[in-house]
């Protein structure tokens, strides 16, 4: 808490992916805003890896996540000769590409204690390596409390 009123709190999110994918997390952070006591300020998201990102897309017709992933594959294929972090396989470069044009954070106003998402938007983790992979979330919320 600051000395104008204005309120935060900070919670870290261990998650897991089971592989490349979207992940709807909007209801593993809605209970944090809840709880949190903010009415009317803003909540942010960052994923501490580089090889996953955040982003706020259509939540209702599958399609449209399948429609992204197989743009963001043709994007950042996997086995592109011009690669040269290939190490960790032939997944790795192509996930820090696609993190590096999608984004590592989100800011989501929160209205009347609530996340201000529109009618058909959810948060999704999208997990751009093949494996399953531990991952933190880390969520921070500030504004004004009840």
């Amino acid at each position: 808490m600051s000395g104008n009123g204005m309120h935060q709190q900070q919670v870290a999110i261990d998650t897991a992916s089971r592989g490349r994918g979207l992940y709807d997390v909007t209801d593993t952070i809605r209970p944090i805003v809840a709880q949190s006591g903010i009415q009317t300020g803003m909540c942010s998201v960052f994923i501490r890896h580089t090889s996953c990102s955040f982003v706020i897309q259509e939540n209702a017709d599958p399609t449209a996540r399948a429609d992204l992933e197989a743009w963001l594959e043709r994007l950042a294929p996997e086995n592109d000769p011009h690669y040269t972090h290939t190490l960790e396989g032939p997944d790795d470069m192509p996930a820090h590409l696609r993190s590096a044009v999608t984004k590592t954070s989100e800011q989501i106003p929160v209205c009347s204690g609530r996340l201000g998402l529109g009618t058909w938007q959810g948060l999704y983790l999208w997990e751009h390596r093949r494996r399953g992979s531990k991952r933190q979330i880390i969520v921070t919320i500030w504004g004004e409390p009840t």
